[in-house]
């Protein structure tokens, strides 16, 4: 493979994807979603609005149709919601193609500080998402929406979104995974 596309690790088997290339990528598909869209990328609006779907079984269908925050943003299948579709599979598909790809419902790094419990990690990553949700809808943007399209407008906000977050990350996994 060319070399400036991939790094390739020796023996492994395993492909680094270069940084200035995915880089470049996110800045053009950033382009693309602003060009043919008129909306910057971000998924926290399409989980918002895919919630509505999960939603309506539970606390009913007028339930939904009342709220204020689901009367804001209504269902729709726009790109941002094809987007957030595309974002699994795109993770798939690098995985597969970078040769990374393994199921592991418990990664190492967990398992050595919190043990090998599959419930203890997937209820940590549930509330872990409920948290980091909430702190997107409450900062009118997640790492895609601030950081990456309001970054490259130079928005105050999105730069002072990604000092926090960057800083917030620190001292959680200082925290979480010191060494006992």
């Amino acid at each position: 493979m060319n070399d400036v596309m991939v790094k390739d690790l020796g023996k492994s088997g395993r492909i680094d994807w270069s940084p200035y290339l995915v880089g470049a990528g996110i800045g053009i598909l950033s382009w693309v979603a602003f060009a043919g869209f008129g909306d910057p990328l971000g998924v926290t609006t399409a989980f918002s609005r895919i919630a509505s779907l999960f939603a309506a079984p539970v606390i009913g269908s007028e339930a939904v149709a009342a709220n204020s925050y689901w009367k804001s943003m209504p269902l729709k299948w726009d790109y941002g919601v094809w987007f957030l579709v595309g974002i699994p599979f795109g993770a798939f598909l690098s995985a597969i193609i970078s040769g990374t790809w393994r199921l592991e419902l418990v990664p190492e790094v967990w398992k050595e500080r919190f043990g090998p419990s599959v419930l203890k990690r997937f209820v940590a990553a549930f509330l872990g998402g409920i948290v980091i949700m909430y702190g997107a809808r409450l900062a009118g943007g997640c790492t895609s929406g601030h950081g990456i399209s309001g970054g490259l407008q130079l928005a105050l906000s999105s730069w002072l979104f990604l000092a926090v977050m960057f800083a917030t990350g620190l001292i959680a996994s200082r925290l979480m995974f010191r060494k006992a």
